[in-house]
């Protein structure tokens, strides 16, 4: 090509719980920075996806990006469920109506996550290609970049061209990902790339805490699907492992696979990974020792005594962000020197900021629980204020109680992947961090070096968040057409 590449950016992105009881809506979308459009869009987390397909792609002469008006993630996080068909209505409607406004576009790059889930859309990410399609033509290219906790089938890619997900959890190669779709988005523009795909789902079912890539045979499907990269030029690999939280038709397992005009080459690989991860189906389920919250509490003590502290409680299951299962068997069992972060609470922060109250006041309130079963009951708290905070939009309350114990209030569900997430605390005075976090927490608590002991830990009932899948009360899944909850055959 002689003239100029245009490509369209844009991003609309959410890991939906669909059992949580409170929708996501337009308003959890917009807030100080959201939704962006043109630089600032292009400027957003600058080390993960976004950041490395504006990087790659401004390093080729002659490409303009144009970032086009998108919600950034809901100020709710994970930590809600449904989106509106309202919001998603006028959300996707501004980006087609500005789609529609620019001008001819050579490419569309498409930052998703997978596991959005919007109610009355069986496959939002598919919907979006779909509708993206419908106004750029068949000459552009359209290139999609995902969490690997997506659900996704073939039919993203019936409307668009291409697919990049992140293989590691935690999600350590989200900015290279980004950076290989703008590169195969502008080879494919050139001509130099034509994009020949296949897909296979693979009828397995899996909580996300088990799907650790540091640990055997997560770490080992990553490596397949590598391998087959490495000694096949210009061959990509998508493995999806399944986002279970989401009620959708889509969900599970998914091997996709990407060749330069060789369709033949795609079916092999994408066979191959998915084959592979069928065999070891029995062993991708054991990955991980998840302790009811109290044993899990007990060994803490223990492993404080001992001196293999720091420790880290990491409870996978609270997807609201407001249980309170934790708390209550740290104050049951009396353990000292922990940092809990954090409860979501927005009406107990509210109070705090309405009464004005910093560090040093007196604190006596209930905290948590509310929102539904799964996050028990309110803890009344009696403590002392340790610190309030406004940082990154976020409101935060710190209460001392207990034995040098103090618990973090946050407005909604907040995942602590680093002690660095942590500032303000001299983190020296704490021998214990309880966590709600899934794996992405073996970032900094881990493969940092940072923590001597690991605890994964959930509450006794099978809530939203459980390894105990069949548990959940789904109604557009079979889940009996999966392993390992039915009689399941695959090819």
């Amino acid at each position: 090509m002689t003239q100029p590449i245009r490509i369209a950016v844009l991003n609309f992105a959410h890991e939906t719980v669909t059992f949580l009881p409170n929708d996501t809506t337009l308003a959890d979308f917009v807030y100080q920075g959201s939704p962006a459009r043109g630089e600032a869009l292009l400027a957003w987390e600058p080390r993960s996806y976004m950041g490395g397909f504006v990087k790659v792609a401004r390093e080729h002469a002659g490409v303009e990006l144009v970032g086009l008006e998108s919600p950034l993630w809901p100020k709710t996080g994970t930590g809600s469920g449904w989106i509106t068909t309202e919001a998603y209505d006028h959300f996707l409607g501004r980006i087609i109506a500005e789609l529609k406004a620019g001008g001819k576009w050579h490419g569309v790059y498409l930052a998703l996550h997978g596991a959005m889930g919007v109610r009355g859309v069986p496959k939002p990410e598919a919907d979006i290609a779909r509708r993206v399609r419908e106004v750029v033509g068949c000459d552009a290219f359209i290139a999609g970049t995902f969490d690997p906790h997506g659900n996704e089938d073939a039919e993203f890619l019936a409307a668009a061209d291409m697919a990049f997900c992140v293989k590691y959890f935690p999600h350590y190669d989200a900015r290279l990902q980004g950076e290989r779709a703008a590169r195969m988005l502008i080879r494919a523009i050139r001509g130099d790339y034509k994009p020949a795909t296949a897909t296979v789902k693979v009828p397995i079912l899996t909580a996300t805490v088990l799907q650790w890539t540091g640990a055997s045979p997560w770490m080992d499907l990553v490596q397949r699907a590598l391998t087959w990269e490495a000694r096949e030029p210009d061959l990509y690999m998508n493995v999806f492992f399944g986002f279970p939280f989401a009620d959708v038709p889509d969900v599970g397992m998914t091997v996709q696979a990407m060749s330069n005009g060789n369709p033949a080459l795609a079916a092999k690989a994408a066979d191959d990974v998915a084959t592979w991860a069928w065999r070891r189906r029995e062993a991708l389920l054991k990955t991980a020792t998840v302790h009811p919250i109290s044993e899990g509490v007990k060994l803490a003590k223990e492993a404080v005594t001992r001196g293999a502290w720091p420790v880290v409680l990491a409870d996978h299951s609270d997807r609201s962000g407001s249980a309170t299962w934790i708390l209550q068997q740290v104050i049951a069992q009396d353990l000292s020197d922990v940092l809990l972060a954090t409860i979501a609470d927005r009406t107990a922060t509210e109070a705090v900021k309405a009464k004005g109250l910093k560090a040093g006041d007196a604190f006596d309130m209930e905290v948590g629980g509310r929102v539904d079963e799964s996050a028990g009951e309110p803890v009344r708290l009696r403590g002392t204020i340790a610190g309030v905070a406004q940082a990154a939009g976020k409101f935060w309350v710190g209460v001392a109680f207990g034995r040098g114990n103090v618990v973090l209030l946050s407005e909604y569900l907040m995942q602590i992947m680093d002690p660095a997430d942590l500032k303000g605390f001299n983190l020296d005075q704490f021998k214990v961090f309880a966590i709600k976090s899934r794996v992405h927490f073996r970032r900094g608590f881990d493969d940092s070096g940072f923590a001597k002991t690991i605890l994964l830990v959930e509450p006794d009932q099978p809530f939203l968040g459980t390894v105990r899948l069949d548990a959940l009360p789904y109604k557009n899944v079979d889940i009996k057409k999966f392993y390992p909850y039915g009689e399941v055959s695959f090819p």
